[in-house]
C-alpha cells in the first residue's frame, strides 16, 4: 500500500486573523487553485466560514482535464489556527489535508500537510512518482505565488 505525505510552508507577511478569515472561506480556494485545475464548488450556497462537518463537492481536472467530482468534509476546526479537510468522494483512495497557522514575529506561518493514497496500489504508485507528486508541487507553488499577490511584503 503506496502511502505519501506532501508538507509545504509559506510565512505570511499577515496577521492570523486575516490570513484564516481568507483561508476559512470556501469562496477564495478557487482565488488560489490553477485555473487548469478547472477548479468550481457546485455545492451550492456555502456559509462564509468553514465549520466541522462542512460537505464541500468540487468540479476539477486533475489530469488531461478529465472532469471528477471531488467531495470533502471538513473535519476539524480550531478557530483561527488549524483545520482538516478529508476526502470523502474523489481520486484518492484517501486524503486528509492539514491546515495550520502559527503566528511569528514577521507574519504567519501557514503549514500544509497532505497525507494522501493514490488508488489503484502499484500502478498508483507509479504515477505518483510520474504525476501527483509534481502536480501537488505546481498547485502549492501557483498558491504561494496567489498568496504572495494577496498579502504583499510591505516593504
Amino acid at each position: 500500500m503506496a502511502f505519501y505525505q506532501f508538507k509545504r510552508e509559506q510565512l505570511i507577511p499577515a496577521s492570523q486573523v486575516d490570513v484564516w478569515d481568507f483561508i476559512s472561506s470556501p469562496a477564495n480556494l478557487k482565488k488560489i487553485t490553477p485555473a487548469e485545475m478547472g477548479f468550481d464548488i457546485v455545492s451550492g450556497a456555502l456559509p462564509e466560514k468553514m465549520y466541522a462537518g462542512m460537505i464541500v463537492k468540487y468540479r476539477v481536472r486533475p489530469l488531461f482535464g478529465i472532469p471528477t467530482t471531488w467531495v470533502t468534509e471538513i473535519t476539524h476546526v480550531q478557530e483561527g489556527k488549524h483545520f482538516v479537510d478529508e476526502q470523502r468522494i474523489g481520486p484518492y483512495k484517501m486524503w486528509h489535508h492539514q491546515h495550520i497557522l502559527e503566528q511569528q514575529a514577521d507574519g504567519v506561518l501557514m503549514k500544509d500537510i497532505v497525507s494522501y493514497q493514490p488508488p489503484l496500489g502499484f500502478l498508483g504508485a507509479m504515477a505518483n512518482a510520474i504525476v501527483i507528486r509534481s502536480q501537488l508541487a505546481k498547485i502549492f507553488e501557483y498558491r504561494t505565488l496567489a498568496l504572495e499577490k494577496i498579502f504583499p511584503r510591505l516593504t
